[in-house]
């Protein structure tokens, strides 16, 4: 990122591999090491440190802000997505009457907190056809008796990109009063994040957007506030956490802040401060013009070899994530790894990820393996 000066000096660790995997997770600048490094000297105050600590926090929550198109109050942090979407179901409180619409490409941490609430709302699942989930068929799945609408806005499995206004649009038409859920990890650090008409927006820290683990951002715009405000205990979402009042009543704050629930993991808060700022330094549209050419070199070579991607490829809606199948994947992967090139391999698919660090030595690699298999 994003000549090869700076890529050698940012990330040092690329220099003997070819790491195609941030979908999974990300290799960090030195910028980010640097800060945890800050993080742990402020430690070293002990008590002192909280003055450090928190306003870190405070820097990241605006920086973190503006990467996602809210304000600085309507964001906040907890641990991780699943985290959040259990905190998300605190929250909406579901009955069984309730309606929830899930899909089947989303990751696991926003599909399966509804499935293992008690009592169970009635899960509408809306399934994909050729790698991709048709408005068409998210249509009937929508009532007025839908709670909660709740997709990725990048699949985390093939790399399908919602088209985000069409969504929005369809399901305000047929849902109007339903909450809109919207999982970013794979989005946030690799693609603008411009969400109108969303409720909650929620990004773990460890991929594209360059962190460490045990950090999630949850953004919850003002008008969805007071409807998304969690019901855990804890302390720090509390505004009555030591007053006279507190072994009586819980006053939690309303929104994101309520989000987090405890002691922040001012660790990973360091990191990703560090980590949104470089990427705000470098600018969304020069990480653009490195990687999604990439994308496309290699979505059209895979074609050409006969090797259909799981998900179409759309220059308008464009993603970092590339996946497919082999019948020799198995092979494939360890091939792959002998020669430094670093993927995703599960049950027969091949998943890529290309960020701005990425350059097209890298997909050249993977070529020349997949060509002894094919």
């Amino acid at each position: 990122m994003l000549t090869e000066v700076s890529r050698r000096q940012d990330f040092p660790g690329l220099s003997d591999i070819h790491y195609l995997n941030t979908a999974a997770e990300s290799i960090p600048p030195l910028c980010v090491g640097e800060a945890l490094q800050a993080y742990w000297r402020d430690k070293q105050l002990g008590m002192q440190g909280r003055e450090p600590h928190f306003a870190t926090w405070v820097a990241c929550q605006e920086i973190a802000a503006q990467s996602i198109g809210l304000a600085n109050d309507e964001v906040a942090f907890c641990s991780c997505s699943s985290e959040a979407y259990n905190l998300l179901g605190s929250a909406l409180q579901l009955q069984a009457a309730d309606e929830v619409v899930i899909n089947d490409l989303d990751f696991p941490a926003g599909a399966t907190p509804w499935l293992t609430q008690h009592p169970q709302p009635n899960i509408r699942l809306w399934s994909s056809r050729s790698g991709r989930l048709d408005l068409e068929d998210l249509r009937p799945l929508l009532s007025a008796r839908t709670r909660l609408v709740q997709t990725s806005l990048i699949s985390f499995f093939n790399g399908f990109r919602l088209d985000w206004p069409a969504f929005i649009s369809t399901v305000r038409e047929r849902a109007p009063d339903a909450i809109v859920a919207v999982d970013i990890t794979q989005a946030l650090g690799r693609v603008p994040i411009a969400l109108p008409g969303a409720d909650i927006l929620i990004s773990s820290t460890h991929k594209w957007s360059l962190g460490i683990h045990g950090g999630c951002i949850i953004g919850i715009p003002k008008a969805s506030a007071a409807r998304l405000t969690t019901s855990a205990g804890g302390w720090y979402h509390l505004s009555n956490a030591f007053d006279d009042d507190r072994f009586t009543t819980a006053k939690i704050k309303t929104g994101a802040a309520s989000f987090s629930v405890g002691m922040p993991n001012f660790a990973a808060i360091y990191a990703l401060n560090a980590a949104l700022r470089y990427l705000q330094a470098i600018g969304q549209e020069r990480i653009a013009a490195q990687a999604d050419p990439l994308v496309a070199h290699l979505d059209g070579h895979l074609r050409e070899r006969g090797l259909t991607p799981l998900a179409p490829y759309s220059p308008n809606l464009p993603t970092g994530i590339v996946a497919f199948r082999h019948p020799r994947s198995t092979e494939i992967h360890g091939a792959l790894l002998s020669a430094g090139v670093h993927i995703m391999h599960h049950a027969g698919r091949l998943r890529v990820a290309i960020h701005g660090y990425n350059t097209a030595d890298d997909i050249n690699h993977l070529l020349d393996v997949l060509r002894r298999f094919n």
